[in-house]
């Protein structure tokens, strides 16, 4: 018994020694190193076998630092540019300005101000029902009638004010809002090339690509975003209103660009549109 012990120890310490000196191969290194797990079996294996030891190929400490410095200068720079990518303004050479009416007071003044200042013949508001009306009632309860109303008091034209109501409420209200415009532009034969819409901030990116959707490729859609005044854009993150901004148009903009809308609204939950300018009644 113990010339078997001496004899362990003798090829243990040969092997370790051989490893050490260079004689063996990497490959020989891991053939002993194997031999000397499978011989000491408490080591290689607990509970009855359900747990073994295996060998395997990880990274080291300064790779791992490598691979975090990575992710984390791509976090950096995803924050930086998200919000330039989402509130993106480019417009088009249009006669044509479009004004989504739910937006912000602050946002309606600088769609008037665009009006007066650029070479547009008619500027026409969009929207579906107001919130908490229950549904569409008429073309007055709604955010085209309520957007047509601040344009006027902001000091546009009441002749160059068009109102193009969307009667859906719920969810894609820009893309409905978008159909109706299309539908409006078709029964009143009114050509269209180009338009410009003014929207707020982060919207701006997923309103351009709705309005392009719904209105074609034969149309150039250009957007005007409208900076958002509770927050400093640059350093949004800082900002509860920036965060929520960003976020949720990041998000619903991924969904927008990944699932693919019907050409026309369905009966179901587009009834047939049939809308036209109107005088406001101040009703």
């Amino acid at each position: 018994m113990q010339n078997r012990k001496r004899r362990r120890w003798i090829v243990g310490t040969t092997a370790t020694g051989a490893i050490r000196g260079g004689v063996f191969s990497q490959s020989d290194t891991r053939t002993v190193a194997c031999r000397r797990m499978t011989s000491s079996g408490n080591r290689s294996q607990k509970l009855g076998g359900i747990i073994r030891l295996k060998q395997r190929w990880g990274l080291s400490w300064h790779a791992r630092l490598f691979v975090i410095s990575v992710m984390l200068l791509a976090i950096y720079a995803v924050v930086l540019n998200v919000h330039p990518f989402l509130a993106v303004t480019h417009r088009a050479n249009a006669k044509i300005l479009v004004v989504e009416g739910w937006i912000d007071e602050y946002a309606i003044r600088a769609g008037a101000d665009e009006f007066k200042t650029g070479d547009y013949e008619h500027i026409i508001t969009t929207g579906g029902p107001m919130a908490g009306g229950g549904g569409y009632t008429n073309d007055y309860n709604t955010f085209a009638s309520v957007g047509a109303r601040r344009l006027k008091a902001a000091g546009v034209a009441e002749e160059s004010v068009l109102m193009v109501p969307s009667h859906v409420i719920g969810r894609d209200r820009t893309y409905s809002s978008a159909i109706a415009l299309r539908r409006w532009l078709r029964d009143h034969n009114m050509p269209l090339r180009s338009i410009n819409v003014v929207t707020v901030d982060a919207h701006a990116r997923r309103t351009r690509l709705l309005f392009q959707k719904a209105l074609g490729d034969e149309v150039r859609v250009g957007i005007i975003s409208i900076p958002n005044p509770d927050y400093d854009a640059k350093h949004w993150w800082r900002y509860s209103e920036g965060v929520r901004e960003v976020i949720g148009e990041g998000i619903a903009y991924t969904y927008a660009k990944v699932f693919s809308y019907q050409s026309e609204p369905s009966p179901e939950q587009r009834p047939a549109l049939k809308a036209s300018s109107l005088p406001d009644t101040g009703q």
